[in-house]
């Protein structure tokens, strides 16, 4: 406990320095300012050891979702993340900024292979989209043209026709 309070005083003194040499305070604050670095890194202290504790409730690493978990986090208009528990409508283009691939995610929080990267109403919606475009449906084909006589050009009376 001695060495993390020797710890906090050196990095209390260490932010402390820096604010002070950028920063004007007058003497009357200076108590006041040291006092708010303290508590914020000894809160960050406290939260580094919460994360440490809830890190025992995983296996090999990673984190163990339940079944009721899994299936709460989709919802008609959105899918939450597990990554930072923010809704998103497609998980595709969250997990590309945090530089993961939904193979990776799935793998990570140990989703089932056909846990949805898109919210479902998001889904409905490209579906009926693509139906009306009928796309994925191939190219009409065209009838073929029945043998018609060539047609030929017509001259302006220079030329004879052979």
């Amino acid at each position: 406990m001695n060495d993390r309070a020797d710890r906090l005083r050196e990095l209390v003194s260490d932010v402390a320095a820096a604010y002070f040499s950028n920063t004007h305070v007058s003497p009357s604050e200076i108590a006041g300012v040291l006092d708010q670095i303290a508590a914020s890194l000894g809160a960050i202290g406290e939260q580094a050891s919460a994360v440490g504790r809830q890190e025992e409730g995983m296996v090999h690493g990673e984190p163990r979702l339940t079944p009721t978990e899994i299936k709460a986090s989709v919802h008609p208009d959105g899918i939450v993340s597990f990554e930072d528990g923010r809704t998103y409508k497609t998980l595709r283009r969250h997990l590309s900024g945090l530089g993961m691939t939904p193979l990776q995610y799935r793998q990570k929080w140990g989703l089932p292979a056909d846990y949805p990267m898109v919210a479902p109403n998001l889904s409905a919606v490209r579906s009926e989209l693509a139906r009306n475009m009928r796309l994925g449906q191939g190219v009409a084909r065209a009838e073929p043209k029945s043998p018609e006589q060539p047609t030929r050009r017509k001259t302006r009376g220079k030329h004879v026709p052979r």
